[in-house]
């Protein structure tokens, strides 16, 4: 039976106003897989993510998630905080303590994963929607992440690059052996993944193949 590197059992989620935006929610992602997450608008992905991630408490129901975990924003510039490529990447790695030339190495090493190694000392603000979220993603594997939950990651980008970060998220799932959960409702992306999960109302509501579950929203999109 497969190792799970991602488990939510049972999750409720209530907003302090009183939405209920999860029901008794649950999902599991095989360790070394790349999932995603499909719903839509207001239909709890986003909240879900971040009650994985840890960013939110559940209101009931239990989180098990293998360590340590990166969390890729919708919007990167909400999460990258200085002024250059390398010096970004490098910043996740202060907890750790590292010797500068072990620094330079993990940063080196996950700006070339994600095909970004020449743009070490470029600035952030220079740099177009699909490097930033290159950037995101190289500092959680310069922090040796075994998880990757992403959020939309390609929806502020052209359709060009969407497909682009989405192949290379893949690539990185098969050849580091991470686990990823990738929020989408664009179904192309569907052709990358191993498997996803339909999220409606809170609750997953079907879940599997993900060839599937695309065939089954073409055929009745959701209201």
């Amino acid at each position: 039976m497969a190792e799970i590197a991602v488990q939510g059992t049972d999750l409720d989620f209530s907003w302090h106003q009183g939405e209920q935006v999860l029901n008794a929610c649950s999902l599991e992602v095989p360790k070394g897989e790349f999932w995603m997450l499909l719903g839509t608008n207001g239909s709890g992905k986003s909240t879900l993510l971040k009650l994985l991630a840890g960013l939110l408490t559940p209101k009931s129901g239990l989180v098990q998630i293998l360590h340590p975990v990166g969390f890729v924003f919708q919007n990167p510039d909400h999460q990258l905080v200085m002024p250059t490529v390398g010096a970004d990447v490098a910043f996740g790695l202060v907890e750790e303590q590292l010797p500068i030339f072990r620094v330079r190495q993990r940063v080196e090493e996950a700006l070339a994963a994600v095909n970004i190694l020449e743009l070490q000392r470029r600035p952030i603000y220079a740099l177009s929607g699909g490097q930033k979220q290159r950037v995101a993603i190289a500092g959680a594997i310069a922090r040796q992440c075994e998880v990757l939950l992403l959020d939309e990651p390609t929806a502020l980008l052209d359709p060009d690059s969407q497909l682009e970060l989405v192949a290379q998220v893949q690539n990185l799932v098969k050849s580091r052996g991470l686990t990823a959960l990738w929020v989408t409702h664009r179904l192309e992306e569907l052709n990358y993944c191993d498997g996803a999960f339909l999220l409606d109302r809170g609750s997953v509501v079907d879940r599997g193949d993900a060839q599937r579950l695309k065939q089954r929203l073409i055929q009745s999109p959701p209201p």
